[in-house]
């Protein structure tokens, strides 16, 4: 009993043991998706009664989501990483052939075909194709790297090659959205590997100007940039869905309406619980909560680029790139999804990363958490070795002394 009582108290005094692992990573990423259990239950409660006459269809859909994604986690922390950079280019393989799967007989949602049905959900093959390019680069930046340093035309030609394969089947879909945040990791992962500032920035131009011109040609995309610049113009009609959302935000204020008070998902808000979920936080728990949440993806992106920096430091070149990439993947959706919802870039059908309803997003994005987290493990396991042989030739010359 009184050792009992000891531990107890000792409970909050003593320090932790050490972990190989990076428990606050752990919780942050548990943060996230509790917050969207509760989040994607509150926005989805009319729209899931009027589709099924009950409200917690989604709410039930959601948490079957998230236990599938912790099952798909346990699983991937225990691949190494050299495994994964070994299955790069299969993996890419892979998601090209699901590309094409969802554009010969995939399910189409208004108007996109985007989603093949796997009966328990909908596979979206594009979230599966962000997290195999970002694996097929880092293990390219590691086998080229002198050529991207050197050579312009051999360095950054060949990655273009396979990053247009993937964006010509996703504009096929159609999704601009993916095609840009794979872009922007893209670049990003090349600058971190020491591409010259002049082929950043001449690739950049050529990828704006590349976007331009995808927006120009299609007649719904200049008319979501119209309506995301002045969407009172047109608020029944283009700028409706901003509109909405920009109502939402303004309801909530400073400390919001309070959980489940949400005007706004009454169903004048399309895709509450989906793309425009951040707008219901925001009229909900207000300046206050959407801070705090934001506060909680950019510690994943910045435990993320950590991560990638340890990794590059302790020549792990894969593992820094693939983390890096991760980090800048987040970092974007996140800015794009928020930037949508509040009007500050045109509308875009991304989700906000471990909180948007979406069993594929949550998968895929739970899945890089946990490559996250085996990176890391791996980092101090090499440590933890560094720290015991050390120790060792420590105690023997100590011995012969």
């Amino acid at each position: 009993m009184k050792h009992w009582l000891e531990s107890i108290c000792g409970w909050g005094t003593k320090n932790s043991p050490e972990a190989l692992f990076d428990r606050q990573l752990v919780w942050i990423a548990f943060g996230l998706m509790l917050t969207g259990l509760v989040m994607v239950t509150s926005a989805s409660f009319p729209i899931s009664t009027r589709l099924t006459g009950q409200p917690f269809h989604f709410m039930f859909r959601h948490a079957i989501f998230i236990g599938l994604a912790l099952c798909t986690s346990a699983m991937v922390l225990q691949v190494p990483m050299k495994r994964w950079l070994q299955l790069s280019s299969v993996l890419m393989a892979i998601s090209l052939f699901l590309l094409v799967v969802v554009l010969v007989g995939g399910k189409s949602v208004n108007g996109a075909s985007r989603w093949i049905p796997l009966g328990l959900f909908n596979l979206q093959p594009a979230e599966v194709a962000k997290l195999s390019l970002f694996i097929f680069m880092s293990g390219y930046l590691v086998r080229k790297r002198d050529e991207v340093r050197e050579k312009f035309f051999d360095g950054f030609f060949k990655p273009l090659i396979v990053f247009l394969a993937f964006a010509v089947l996703l504009l096929g879909q159609p999704d601009l959205g993916t095609v840009v945040v794979m872009l922007v990791t893209m670049f990003g992962m090349l600058f971190i590997a020491g591409a010259k500032l002049w082929q950043f920035i001449a690739l950049m131009m050529a990828g704006i100007a590349g976007v331009v011109l995808l927006i120009i040609v299609e007649p719904y995309r200049m008319r979501r940039v119209t309506s995301f610049m002045d969407p009172w113009e047109d608020p029944f009609g283009s700028g409706y869905q901003l509109t909405q959302s920009l109502m939402a935000f303004g309801r909530g204020e400073w400390f919001g309406q309070g959980l489940g008070n949400s005007i706004q998902k009454l169903e004048y808000l399309p895709e509450a619980h989906t793309d425009f979920v951040f707008a219901v936080i925001g009229e909900e728990l207000g300046f206050i909560g959407v801070t705090l949440i934001l506060m909680l993806i950019f510690s994943l992106v910045i435990k993320a680029v950590l991560i990638g920096k340890k990794a590059l430091e302790a020549e792990d070149k894969f593992g820094g790139y693939l983390a890096f990439g991760i980090g800048i993947w987040f970092a974007f959706q996140t800015l794009v999804n928020v930037g949508a919802s509040a009007g500050l870039v045109p509308t875009k059908g991304l989700t906000l990363p471990l909180i948007s309803y979406g069993g594929s997003s949550l998968i895929v994005m739970t899945t890089a958490v946990s490559i996250l987290l085996r990176i890391d493990h791996e980092l101090r396991l090499k440590q933890s070795d560094v720290a015991i042989h050390n120790q060792q030739e420590s105690e023997a010359n100590n011995e012969e002394e």
